[in-house]
């Protein structure tokens, strides 16, 4: 074994700084050490290294409430996790008084990145004030828990205690017979993958109360595969919160994983705690998340053997488990069984062939699945009947009536389980194949009554069974153990449902009102009905689609906001859609109060930077219609679905909605133009060269006009403008060039000033900072600035801007020394902290006795 030990190291506090600087190098190391490690050996050894994003959700996650942390991270890979925690402590108000950190790792190339990491996470920690000291265990980590955890007269180590652990153990499977399946059984777990061992062997290392945060595949939640691992897992544990994402893809989009990823956070301790705190987003980075308070019991339910964890997002969800929970039948109370289609298709090549003749009998796929049925034969490559032989008997059932499910679904399918009803009367054949990726129900091997499987059929694909498949299936795969745990309406129900259909298979929305009205006894059903909230909010992105908006914008959070700037609720036709004036608040709460999403307050932002602003840049809503001069960063702003646009949503179901779309987008870019005109005229002007710009209305913007045409002409003759900011756009002006050749290179994460003026009589760059709403230029925000602008090859001049002597008296308390501020009202005048002339360059070298004031 090899320990790498070493203490905080002496390195200079200003080579490195600032959170995002840190997570922006870590995560650039991240992107370079995968390209370095072969793609076979990754999927061997389960390495799937932690995004930045991802590493800083999880570290947020913990409480921290001791001032001497000591932390594990069990498989560090380049040590994205522990600089994301480092980043986070340092960020907190209440910071730790020491951090150590003990880091396992045994691939010899994240190593080396590991270290570095670890050093900068050391200077950051310098810089806070925060004793940092550090271990890198180059010793496989389940062999090295396993001694400390079972030591014999061979291995007698020190065990090692944590207060914290945050881990994204490798996913791999373990062989029955391998050595890391037997330390793991030396430590009380069975289990065949990795990950479910090291969050074992974590948690056993653990202090009392000790917190764990963990990325692993939502798939250990349920299923005969984990059960072990749950039981083990939560008979030390108390779960705290799950995250979860919306999207299968994005988390470890770098690695091509589509596995369904959680986060969890949970403390050691028996006792559960009375709620658990589910959250969700639709991806990582997606800063609008839904919050949602479950009981433990809800979460985990203990009467249950299986300890199946049941994560439910919202109200919503609740509701979907309510319904479900009228369903009681099991299949074999039913009488029936579900099993896997016989039929490999590689193990009988050469009884396959390509389309039905004498002698053969039909092979069914998915891809014969059409609307609600099987078309037989289909256009495909594939063979569509199978030779009737002595080998291929066995593999056949009598051609009778079935119901048939995809085994695996896609991600671009939109339900999980896609059920169809084979209908032996329109097939004339003896016998019939069912290929391996198909499930099909039978009884005893026989087929089904007719009108059973069509009411089987139907409710298998209503949306409640697939909402609750979701809730507690993360996985893409529908085996048939999935099919069998599944609860069922009685024999009487499913016969009432088939009676209703016919040759034609009824549309989603019809299968949705017949489980309401004849399943759940719904003659009235709730407005907020989970299916129908549901349909309501496919409708939505269904428009939203048709209007041509990007994928970026064709999720849950877009089809709700347009929802409620509609005022349409879950049962409100769509021609009664409203235009009222709402802002991004009312917006949320209109998304909590009629569709049971509620979202953490702080996530307002997401949904005005990633859905409002695309909804004004095509022309769907505008801002402030009532005021249009009212500043777009107003807390009064507001927004409402442009009259063309609620006309044309008015007819969404109708027989002109297709016609009248194309109308629609014929003539949006005119529409926008105007809107664009009108907002135009509000816009304040600034002359930047000769050039004519104009700034977004708002008394903020009116001080940088007053910066620019009157600060920068008095103070900064003949002096070049370099950057002007704008609160509608990222800058209204930006000459990238003229930074650039000043060593100035523009940090995306950064928070810009208002204004930066190169003063080229005195070689100075001059950051200034308009004051309306937000603080001036205070000791943190002079140590921001001077971290962003670290690599300018020449001296920075810091000024704060006010438009009145009575806003800056608010502030002097405030404003850093060797720094300069400006009145608009006292335009001719600077009052100066420290400084011998009125607008000074000044060295970090100086010795300034800051008690003079001058």
């Amino acid at each position: 074994m090899i320990v790498q030990n070493f203490q905080t190291l002496a390195l200079p506090g200003n080579s490195y700084s600032t959170a995002s600087n840190l997570l922006d190098r870590v995560d650039g190391w991240r992107q370079e050490a995968t390209r370095k490690l072969q793609q076979s050996q990754r999927g061997e050894k389960g390495q799937f290294l932690t995004p930045s994003s991802v590493a800083s959700l999880m570290a947020g996650m913990f409480e921290f409430n001791c001032p001497d942390i000591s932390l594990l991270d069990a498989g560090a890979g380049i040590g994205s996790l522990l600089a994301a925690v480092v980043c986070e402590l340092c960020q907190r108000p209440n910071k730790p008084r020491s951090l150590h950190v003990t880091a396992y790792e045994i691939d010899l190339i994240l190593i080396e990145y590991l270290k570095q990491t670890l050093e900068l996470c050391s200077i950051e920690c310098q810089r806070f004030g925060i004793s940092f000291t550090c271990e890198v265990r180059e010793i496989d980590f389940i062999q090295d828990s396993a001694d400390m955890l079972q030591p014999n007269l061979f291995t007698q180590p020190v065990k090692l205690e944590f207060t914290h652990a945050i881990i994204n153990p490798p996913y791999a499977k373990i062989d029955a017979k391998s050595q890391a399946r037997t330390l793991l059984r030396s430590i009380g777990l069975e289990t065949s993958n990795l990950y479910a061992g090291f969050t074992v062997a974590a948690a056993h290392l653990l202090k009392p109360n000790g917190e764990l945060v963990s990325i692993t595949p939502r798939s250990f939640c349920n299923g005969l595969y984990f059960r072990d691992f749950r039981k083990v897992f939560l008979q030390m544990m108390a779960l705290r919160q799950v995250h979860i994402f919306e999207s299968r893809q994005l988390q470890f989009r770098d690695d091509a994983v589509l596995q369904e990823t959680i986060i969890v956070r949970a403390t050691k301790q028996i006792e559960p705690p009375d709620t658990v705190l589910i959250t969700s987003s639709s991806s990582v980075g997606d800063d609008l998340v839904l919050s949602h308070q479950l009981p433990y019991t809800a979460l985990i339910n203990p009467k249950d053997s299986e300890q199946f964890i049941r994560i439910l997002p919202d109200s919503v969800s609740q509701k979907v488990v309510d319904q479900m929970a009228q369903f009681t039948c099991t299949l074999e109370e039913l009488g029936l069984t579900v099993s896997t289609g016989k039929v490999v298709d590689f193990r009988v090549r050469s009884d396959l062939r390509l389309k039905p003749e004498n002698g053969t009998v039909p092979l069914i796929y998915p891809a014969h699945f059409s609307a609600g049925g099987v078309e037989y034969p289909t256009a495909t490559r594939k063979h569509q009947a199978l030779a009737v032989t002595e080998k291929t008997a066995a593999l056949l059932v009598p051609n009778e009536h079935y119901v048939l499910s995809k085994r695996f679904s896609s991600k671009e399918e939109k339900k999980r389980i896609v059920a169809v009803v084979w209908d032996a009367n329109k097939i004339n054949s003896s016998s019939v194949g069912f290929e391996n990726h198909l499930n099909y129900f039978h009884q005893q091997g026989r087929g089904l009554d007719l009108t059973l499987a069509r009411g089987l059929a139907v409710y298998l694909n209503s949306s409640l069974v697939d909402a609750f498949f979701r809730l507690f299936n993360g996985h893409t795969q529908v085996n048939a153990t999935d099919l069998r745990t599944l609860k069922y309406p009685n024999v009487e129900q499913l016969l009432l449902l088939g009676a209703q259909i016919g040759e034609i298979f009824p549309t989603q929305r019809e299968i949705d009102q017949l489980v309401e009205r004849q399943l759940l006894n719904a003659t009235n059903p709730l407005e907020n009905s989970p299916m129908t909230i549901k349909n309501r909010i496919d409708e939505s992105l269904e428009i939203l689609a048709a209007l041509g908006f990007p994928k970026g914008q064709l999720n849950e959070r877009s089809a709700l906001t347009l929802l409620a700037l509609l005022d349409l609720k879950p049962k409100d036709a769509w021609e009664l859609a409203k235009s009222p004036l709402r802002g991004i608040t009312p917006i949320m709460e209109f998304m909590e109060q009629q569709y049971g999403k509620k979202y953490a307050p702080n996530t307002r932002e997401t949904v005005r930077r990633q859905t409002v602003h695309q909804f004004l840049d095509a022309g769907l809503i505008v801002v402030n219609p009532d005021s249009p001069e009212r500043p777009v960063n107003s807390p009064k702003t507001a927004y409402q679905i442009e009259e063309s646009a609620l006309e044309l949503l008015r007819t969404y179901g109708t027989y002109d909605w297709d016609k009248n779309v194309r109308a629609y987008l014929a003539s949006v870019e005119t529409l926008k133009k105007r809107y664009a005109q009108e907002r135009e005229m509000a816009r304040i002007p600034i002359t930047i060269a000769g050039d004519v710009k104009t700034l977004s209305p708002g008394g903020h913007n009116v001080l940088i006009s007053k910066i620019v045409s009157e600060f920068a002409e008095r103070f900064t003759p003949a002096g070049s403008l370099l950057y002007v900011g704008d609160t509608d756009e990222k800058f209204a002006h930006f000459n990238e060039a003229s930074l650039t050749a000043l060593g100035v290179t523009v940090d995306a994460h950064g928070k810009m000033p208002d204004v930066i003026v190169h003063f080229t009589e005195k070689n100075w760059l001059v950051l200034i900072e308009a004051v309306t709403s937000h603080g001036p230029i205070n000791p943190k925000r002079k140590t921001e600035l001077e971290n962003l602008f670290r690599s300018s090859t020449v001296p920075l001049v810091m000024v704060t801007a006010f438009l009145s002597r009575k806003a800056m008296a608010e502030y002097l308390s405030d404003i850093s020394w060797e720094t300069d501020v400006w009145v608009a009202e006292d335009a001719t005048h600077l009052v100066h902290f420290n400084g011998e002339h009125l607008l000074q360059a000044y060295s970090k070298n100086e010795n300034i006795c800051e008690s003079e004031g001058c």
